[in-house]
């Protein structure tokens, strides 16, 4: 069993070879976690955290199990306080312009990519968190439908337009040159 390795035994924890050694030893370690969680699920479990003490501290407190797509859009709304993407509204000179000239009073907003993510980490944590598909208040049509007119609304505003991108085809060999049928002139 002496080519195990080291990561079966998760009460071990490798340290690197010194340079008068000739084998790497292992020392054991209270509670070392296996591996480290990804960027992408630390990230999902703080804004699963978040989502449920704005729930905590909405009147009256709610669980997620009785949390609707009503809940998810005042926590979009509420938000948007900490947002720093200007948003021109329709009355403001700069409407429309990717870089204004000047600053003006429209409101810092969250920005709709940012939404987009946060909405797909908390669906993915709502079922992993044993919520059934077809109650998942993240994926409800009014969140999708809240989503598109802030993604258009945004995209009016600043002047920049949010295209999907499309996937590249496999580029095409250039046919080879026929001389057949060219008449030169």
């Amino acid at each position: 069993m002496d080519s195990a390795p080291l990561s079966v035994f998760p009460n071990f924890q490798k340290i690197p070879i010194s340079p008068n050694k000739n084998l790497p030893t292992a020392v054991p370690s209270p509670a070392t976690p296996a591996a480290s969680p990804s960027r992408y699920e630390n990230q999902k479990r703080r804004d699963w955290n978040t989502f449920n003490q704005y729930l905590r501290n909405h009147r009256p407190p709610l669980s997620v199990s009785l949390c609707t797509s009503s809940q998810v859009l005042e926590f979009l709304r509420y938000l948007d306080q900490f947002g720093k993407t200007k948003v021109h509204n329709q009355t403001c000179p700069y409407f429309g312009l990717p870089n204004p000239p000047a600053s003006c009073p429209c409101p810092l907003r969250q920005a709709w990519g940012s939404l987009d993510a946060l909405i797909g980490r908390l669906r993915a944590a709502f079922e992993e968190h044993g919520g059934k598909p077809e109650v998942n208040p993240f994926g409800a049509r009014a969140v999708r439908l809240y989503l598109r007119e802030v993604r258009d609304f945004q995209s009016k505003s600043r002047g920049i337009s949010y295209q999907k991108k499309r996937k590249r085809s496999k580029q095409m060999l250039p046919l080879p040159l026929s001389t057949a049928g060219f008449d030169g002139g």
